[in-house]
């Protein structure tokens, strides 16, 4: 008799994994993502792009609910920027943090202090920005949510 064996994902090994080399910002901005990516991009010289195939989808109380992500591949070096909407008609991507607007989380090399503080200087000072904060990863509880 063959007994079936079923594979569990561990999704905290996966999390692990997905956010080595990786820090997160927070983002209070009562604007659209378009907007905020917009001003980003003109502002900042950066060059994010919505990415539909790595768009996180999550299925609450009947409902499926898309959350976008702009993307912005550092050119020459392994950094990679991913701008996350937290919101989708009434439902958060972390629900542990609604009252943030967006997510930025930085994957790759490694970021100088100093540069870290200039890029959060330079989001506190675009219109519309309210609050930019470092995260650390304890204090997210749906860590997979982010995982494309």
């Amino acid at each position: 008799m063959a007994t079936s064996q079923k594979l569990k994902i561990d999704n905290e090994a996966l999390a692990e994994e997905f956010f080595e080399d990786s820090l997160l910002l927070g983002i209070v901005a009562p604007i659209k993502d378009y907007q905020l990516s917009w001003q980003l991009n003109r502002l900042l010289g950066l060059d994010f792009r919505v990415n539909n195939d790595i768009e996180i989808q999550l299925s609450k109380k009947q409902r499926k609910y898309f959350f976008s992500i702009y993307e912005y591949a550092v050119p020459s070096v392994s950094l990679t920027h991913y701008l996350y909407n937290n919101q989708h008609d009434g439902e958060y991507l972390l629900p542990e943090f609604k009252h943030l607007d967006f997510l930025w989380l930085i994957k790759g090399d490694p970021i100088p202090a100093e540069d870290l503080k200039l890029l959060i200087q330079s989001i506190r000072s675009l219109p519309g920005v309210q609050l930019v904060t470092e995260m650390t990863n304890e204090k997210i509880k749906h860590k997979q949510h982010l995982i494309f």
